[in-house]
């Protein structure tokens, strides 16, 4: 079964968990996180960070957006640079 498209509203406060496939670990260890915070800082122009928490297995954001149309290109944007 699809999942459903997400409603992200002007405004509106979101949580968002990012998980990797089979809940495997994401963050291996301090420089991982470290560099992973460094690319939510550099997001911040675009969505107001409230709180985030970063678990070997997943990375919780607490984030406000101003435009919603910008709360994928963050997550986007600091995927991709996870990725590499």
């Amino acid at each position: 079964m699809p999942r459903r498209t997400p409603v992200h509203i002007d405004g509106l406060p979101l949580r968002i968990v990012k998980r990797r496939h089979n809940r495997a670990t994401c963050l291996i260890d301090d420089q991982d996180s470290l560099a992973y915070l460094g690319w939510l800082r550099g997001a911040r122009e675009r969505c107001r960070l409230h709180a985030y928490v970063l678990i070997m297995n997943h990375v919780g954001l607490l984030l406000t957006p101003e435009h919603a149309i910008r709360v994928p290109q963050v997550l986007v944007c600091v995927g991709r640079r996870y990725v590499h």
